[in-house]
């Protein structure tokens, strides 16, 4: 996975008139943390930060006052009606590291076309080395019959990385088509027919 280098600056005032001047000036209040160090508090681009976060797990290099760190985006808070970025948690990681991060899951396959594909969960949980997250997985549904379902069990796992999720756990589920219409039908070719109303 690469890496995007974004610069940013220390965050020097606080508060809610301060975060909303921030946002004026196009830039997201952040917080980085991890590895028992003091949270340090920062502004990031808006637009940089944006066009980042498109990318799933995606990897920060984050440069401010002449330091670096490299961050994974834990948390991303977003204003509902505008759109506009409020705030991000961002987790400090070191090469070599492992982490526990959700990964979209992806199918492919032909399945049999009969059958209904409902997506239970779009996403699996598990533990990578934090500059070689996967993007995304893999779950093969070639031959699939309907009436079955794949699990997290069956999704295909690049090396280094290991299942955190219950392999039991539910991705897809192949539904049969209902038939409910056929015997509705059925009865109602079998009932006699109503007698014509006599003419008086």
């Amino acid at each position: 996975m690469a890496e995007i280098s974004i610069n940013g600056s220390t965050r020097t005032n606080f508060g809610k008139g301060a975060s909303r001047r921030d946002r004026v000036a196009g830039l997201v209040p952040a917080v980085i943390y991890g590895h028992m160090a003091v949270p340090q508090h920062v502004v990031l681009p808006a637009r940089e930060l944006g066009n980042a976060l498109k990318q799933s797990n995606v990897l920060l290099n984050l440069s401010f006052d002449g330091k670096s760190e490299l961050v994974l985006p834990k948390s991303v808070s977003k204003n509902p009606l505008t759109g506009i970025f409020e705030h991000v948690d961002l987790l400090v990681v070191r090469k070599g590291e492992k982490v526990t991060v959700e990964v979209p899951v992806h199918t492919e396959g032909a399945y049999d076309k009969d059958g209904i594909l409902e997506h239970v969960n779009n996403t699996i949980e598990v533990e990578a080395e934090a500059t070689s997250i996967p993007a995304f997985l893999v779950l093969d549904l070639t031959g699939m019959p309907a009436g079955t379902s794949k699990t997290a069990g069956d999704v295909k796992l690049p090396d280094g990385t290991t299942l955190v999720s219950d392999a039991a756990m539910v991705v897809v589920h192949l539904s049969e088509r209902s038939s409910a219409a056929e015997p509705v039908a059925a009865a109602t070719e079998a009932a006699p027919a109503a007698e014509a109303p006599k003419a008086e």
